[in-house]
């Protein structure tokens, strides 16, 4: 609609300038149905919670626990269905917790319209608004449909939900021939943004979700939420263990069937095809941890705290890993990069002056006095009692100036009130006032550039007031360009002598000229440190924004985001470009501008097609659809409620810095999260192996399905959390982010994981022989108690695959030892009377058999750590003679 001529709008629209009838109004009402965001049917609670019972592991955990329950082990069946109803009701919770962007994107809907109807304005409920309605508009009024200007007077609209800019846009009754983004169509006014200054008559083209607001609402329905890495490593992890776990009970099931129709069993073949069921139960038991759903949800709790005090609130907590892996972080840049505080950095003055004011007011010059007055007095901007600044950015920057350079805005306008005005219009580009100055009335003008130069016939210079040769008006349209090619917004400052009378717009000719004024959003200063710390983790930063290409560019090539030979393109060269032309140059885009959300999405999703984990910023409504589609959408806390809702993390400072402080976090929650899993799975590969070689011995099984429980769920959950708190790493942030689709146990994970398994599993195994030598009970309560101990201990090894427990400061973790303690307490409760027959403990077991299963499970753990510091110095060896070698 904002190519087409207004004639050919209200033609297409079926309407004019009087509005529709009430009748018309009604009749389309009924066809287009109510002007309101129409929302996509949601699973229900009840379909959420049978979806969690679709994982490889939970189905295992489900027969084991059925066939438990047919053969009477209703304890240990009864804990597995508890265990599985309660991961399946926080997820359910968890889900719907996640569900919101598009209640909040409602709320943003204006509560009525004034509207002009049989050619009678009058007020209307917004969501009765229809096609062709002629919509009046005023300063304070949300937007309430999209719209073609009709009329406008000085009309300003924050169109920054839609576009990210910072500033107002200021709108034209005009026609506009090119194809340009949202931010540029000066004629179009959008549902859901707000009118800051000005009039304006409109007429509705589009309402409900067929406005932009409703195609943003549209990407948030058909965006699919991605599975973070841990997420998707976790599932691939899961089905694999689940086929091996079925497939490996199944053969010892096998195994022991053949055996007792061969001849092999005691001649009770029922008694023997039960215990040959058990012993398959309990490799699954054994295999399987129980707990480490609960236990991964509990550490990635204990990094969210962690990343609250680093200013980043994590609303769904798969996100905390996912920071760790990220590769691209694509950014907004008002406000995250920037200060979003329009800020003079420059300034020019006819006599070549520029850069720095004299040190105070009383040592000014009268050209710098001038310009600081009229920057103050042609100006509506304020700042109220509560430091709340009230107005148009660039008038609050030219407040601030004068405040930094010493001189208080409010007495300036005490000394000079203002008598009379002619207000900012978007056709004369400037703004005028009149003040009474040392005895003189004055007019003060301030405006665009080319525009003021053009309108003044003199210059103020050295304090005299001289005429404009055309040498000093060249001079000056250079100052403007070299400001413009800075990416400074730059307005100047005339006055001229004025009668006391009614002001006119012809009274803006034969100006005075008295110089320029140059202001910027300026980066942050943490953020230059932020984006190199980015660049050293192997994490490339792009800038994505609505603002200028120009603006855009300049600040990225300050903070370090683009260099020499990087790319730059705008929404409309992005669009012009195929999928293959985009992944060729994706690498060497640095800067998007002027973009759309449709651009957003399309540029994280090129990224994710290159295997690499996303993770955007932003701020207004036109961020959400990116920031469900990102694999780590981050808000910004003074954003739009529909931003936060669609991301998975806020920053409470809306600090770049800030996320790259969270991104340590995150690769230390997730170091944290693999140490728990390892130790998780070194336990258990330790007990598989005691159990199949008791099956190939012919010995007893060396547990019971009730103790590989306790252990699995209560003794392991405990030492696994604490693995939750480590401190990072003395490396973390000098390695590159890992591979998304790295496996769990890869590397020096799976060597320590078997290793550790092993070393367990030797001393599970010999203090079982050891026990079986006086009676077949005592084994088995000599090889629960060394298990239980020696996975207990393996806390220490456990806590870092590239330092010993000692270099990693053996008692930094304090919870760890407090976990070893209380673990140490839980056994000793398995030994009380009455309990110890639940735990299949006979009576003869005793504190000798408890100390001869603490010293095996000791030496256990410290030929992990033996073998640890061996292979480190033998590693430090070769790295040294490698660096000996490049030298």
């Amino acid at each position: 609609m904002y190519q087409k001529k207004l004639s050919e709008v209200l033609v297409e629209t079926r309407t004019s300038e009087e509005g529709l009838t009430r009748q018309e109004a009604q009749t389309r009402l009924e066809e287009q149905g109510p002007n309101q965001l129409k929302e996509a049917p949601r699973k229900s609670s009840l379909q959420l919670f049978f979806e969690t019972f679709k994982d490889a592991m939970v189905i295992v955990l489900l027969i084991v626990a059925t066939v438990q329950l047919v053969m009477g082990a209703y304890v240990e069946s009864i804990v597995i269905f508890a265990v599985l109803l309660l991961n399946s009701v926080v997820s359910v919770v968890q889900t719907k917790k996640a569900e919101g962007s598009l209640a909040a994107l409602k709320n943003l809907s204006a509560p009525d319209a004034n509207v002009i109807r049989e050619g009678k304005e009058q007020s209307i409920l917004a969501k009765d608004l229809v096609v062709g309605d002629v919509v009046l508009l005023e300063a304070g009024d949300y937007v309430p449909a999209d719209g073609r200007l009709l009329e406008e007077g000085s009309l300003k609209v924050d169109e920054g939900m839609l576009t990210g800019e910072s500033t107002p846009a200021e709108k034209e009754v005009q026609m506009i021939e090119a194809t340009v983004p949202i931010g540029d169509r000066l004629n179009m006014v959008y549902s859901g943004t707000i009118v800051t200054y000005g009039r304006g008559k409109f007429a509705v083209t589009a309402t409900g979700n067929n406005t932009a607001i409703g195609e943003v609402a549209g990407l948030l329905e058909t965006t699919v939420e991605q599975k973070t890495p841990l997420q998707r490593g976790l599932d691939r992890f899961s089905k694999k263990l689940s086929l091996a776990i079925l497939g490996l009970s199944l053969v010892i099931l096998g195994v022991q069937v053949v055996r007792i129709f061969m001849g092999g069993g005691s001649g009770d073949m029922t008694a023997d095809l039960v215990n040959a069921f058990m012993f398959a139960i309990a490799v699954a038991v054994a295999a399987i941890p129980e707990a480490l759903q609960s236990i991964v949800t509990i550490v990635l709790s204990l990094g969210t705290k962690k990343m609250a005090k680093e200013h980043a609130i994590i609303r769904k907590l798969p996100a905390v890993e996912t920071l760790g892996s990220t590769s691209v972080i694509c950014t907004d840049k008002t406000g995250t990069l920037t200060q979003n505080r329009m800020t003079v950095v420059d300034y020019f003055l006819p006599n070549g002056q520029t850069g720095e004011f004299s040190k105070t007011p009383e040592t000014w010059s009268k050209d710098e006095r001038r310009l600081i007055e009229i920057g103050v007095l042609a100006n509506d901007a304020a700042i109220a009692e509560d430091g709340a600044k009230l107005g148009d950015p660039t008038e609050v920057a030219m407040i601030d100036f004068s405040n930094k350079q010493e001189q208080p805005y409010d007495e300036v306008r005490k000394k000079y009130p203002r008598i009379n005005e002619l207000p900012f219009d978007s056709d004369r580009k400037l703004m005028s006032t009149q003040h009474e100055i040392d005895g003189a009335k004055l007019l003060l003008t301030k405006g665009g550039p080319d525009i003021v130069i053009n309108r003044s016939s003199h210059v103020l210079l050295n304090g005299e007031v001289v005429p404009m040769t055309e040498e000093q008006k060249q001079r000056i349209q250079q100052q403007n360009e070299a400001f413009s090619e800075r990416a400074l917004r730059v307005l100047a400052f005339a006055y001229k002598p004025l009668a006391d009378r009614d002001l006119d717009f012809e009274d803006e000719e034969e100006l005075i000229f008295v110089g320029l004024m140059a202001m910027i959003d300026p980066p942050r200063k943490e953020v230059f440190k932020a984006v190199s710390d980015a660049r050293d983790a192997g994490m490339k930063t792009v800038m994505i924004t609505g603002d200028h290409k120009t603006t855009a560019v300049a600040i990225a090539k300050e903070i370090g985001i683009s260099a020499d030979g990087d790319l730059a393109l705008t929404g409309t060269e992005l669009d012009q470009l195929s999928e293959e032309e985009l992944m060729e140059r994706l690498e060497q885009v640095t800067v998007y501008a002027r973009v759309s959300p449709e651009n957003k999405i399309r540029i994280i999703r090129a990224w994710q097609n290159k295997g690499k984990i996303s993770a955007m910023t932003g701020d207004g409504v036109n961020d959400a659809p990116a920031l469900k589609q990102a694999d780590i959408g981050i808000a910004m806390g003074t954003g739009t409620d529909v931003a936060k809702d669609a991301a998975a993390m806020v920053l409470t400072d809306d600090n770049f810095a800030s996320i790259i402080s969270a991104v340590k976090v995150g690769r230390n929650v997730y170091d944290n999260i693999k140490k728990a899993i390892a130790y998780l799975f070194a336990g258990n590969l330790g007990a598989i192996i005691a159990i199949i070689f008791a099956l190939v011995m012919d010995w007893s099984n060396p547990f019971t399905a009730l103790q590989l429980l306790f252990i699995n769920l209560v003794n392991d959950s405990l030492p696994a959390i604490a693995l939750g708190l480590e401190k990072p790493e003395p490396t973390i942030m000098q390695r590159a982010p890992r591979d998304p689709d790295e496996g769990i146990f890869t590397g020096k994970t799976l060597s320590s994981v078997t290793y550790r398994g092993i070393l367990i599993a030797a001393a599970v195994i010999f203090a079982q022989w050891l026990g079986m030598q006086e009676a077949p009970e005592l084994g088995i309560a000599m090889a629960f108690s060394t298990l239980i101990m020696s996975r207990t201990l393996q806390t220490l090894p456990a806590r870092s695959n590239t330092q010993t427990s000692w270099q990693a400061g053996f008692f930094a973790n304090k919870m760890v030892w407090l976990a070893i303690l209380v673990c140490g307490g839980l056994y000793m409760v398995t030994l009380i009377p009455g309990i110890r027959e639940i735990f299949a403990i006979p009576a003869s077991f005793n504190f000798s058999h408890v100390g001869t299963s603490l010293v095996l499970a000791l030496a256990a753990v410290i030929l992990m750590e033996i073998t640890k510091l061996i292979l480190l110095k033998v590693q430090g060896h070769s790295a040294e003679e490698m660096a000996d070698t490049k030298a």
